[in-house]
């Protein structure tokens, strides 16, 4: 049986919820989605400048945990930009 899951720290609530190719029909696309623990990563490891150490525990996360979560959002956001697809921000 896995280990529950710790509640994580998540304080930044984004104004937008999709970000998608130019000129072509948001029905017309696949879509990723970047969880709102993944959208956090990203803001505190590459906007706010903090290392990973820092990041985790704004989160209440261990920093494994957090390269992790960190890695997962990196991987969807450069597939979504690399193969054109959605990017939906899943909302808490």
């Amino acid at each position: 049986m896995p280990r529950p899951k710790i509640k994580r720290r998540l304080r930044f609530q984004p104004d937008v919820y999709y970000f998608k190719p130019r000129g072509i029909p948001l029905r017309a696309l696949e879509e990723m989605v970047l969880f709102p623990d993944e959208l956090e990563a990203l803001k505190l490891y590459e906007l706010d400048g903090l290392d990973q150490t820092a990041c985790a525990k704004k989160m209440n996360v261990s920093q494994p945990t957090f390269a992790r979560i960190l890695d997962g959002a990196m991987k969807k956001i450069a597939e979504a930009l690399i193969k054109g697809k959605a990017i939906r921000i899943e909302r808490k």
